[in-house]
């Protein structure tokens, strides 16, 4: 498996969105720029914001789109052009309907499951032949419930539930960084099964 050189956190920009659900992917990028002790600095040739880790988490790059997450797949696209980098070098966080708050998983490949953000990289790529980290959200129950939901802010119980997932996905991180992919996923899947 190749190493992961660029870590993609998917949300939409500004304090409106700052801990609404559908920003879990930015709430990983910040916990992951927190952690290698790395700033995020604005970057207008990638229309987002971005961070070098340091060499304790391969040297890769960290993104936050700032063009909204419908339109999430023009900052990808110029970041992997700008660092020479291949879709498959690349993890994409993001949040996930069909998961329960508190629940990580890792894969590869696959369509958008109608996330908007994946939507728009995957029609700027082509393909989804990219990592995913799948951040559970939870569902409303109701499909004309979904826009507030994912725009609206989780429970104190589901935020720390989301918060203990992302935890748990940074622990397996250094695996996927290196490239062993699988097994970061096996451990990860299996954390508190």
């Amino acid at each position: 498996m190749t190493a992961l050189r660029l870590i993609v956190g998917l949300g939409n920009p500004g304090p409106d969105y700052e801990r609404t659900r559908h920003n879990v992917g930015y709430w990983f990028a910040n916990a992951l720029a927190d952690a290698a002790r790395v700033r995020f600095s604005p970057d207008g040739k990638l229309h987002g914001e971005s961070a070098r880790l340091g060499s304790g988490f391969g040297s890769a790059w960290l993104l936050k789109p700032s063009t909204f997450m419908n339109r999430s797949g023009q900052s990808v696209a110029a970041a992997l052009r700008y660092f020479k980098i291949e879709p498959e070098e690349m993890l994409v966080a993001h949040d996930d309907l069909d998961l329960p708050p508190g629940t990580a998983r890792l894969k590869f490949d696959g369509g958008h499951g109608g996330q908007n953000g994946l939507r728009d990289l995957v029609a700027h790529l082509g393909h989804g032949r990219f990592h995913r980290l799948r951040l559970g959200i939870g569902h409303p129950g109701s499909r004309d419930k979904v826009t507030p939901w994912v725009l609206g802010r989780p429970g104190k119980d589901d935020e720390a539930a989301i918060l203990r997932a992302i935890d748990e996905a940074m622990g397996v991180l250094p695996l996927a960084l290196s490239g062993d992919f699988n097994e970061a996923m096996k451990r990860l899947h299996t954390s508190r099964d």
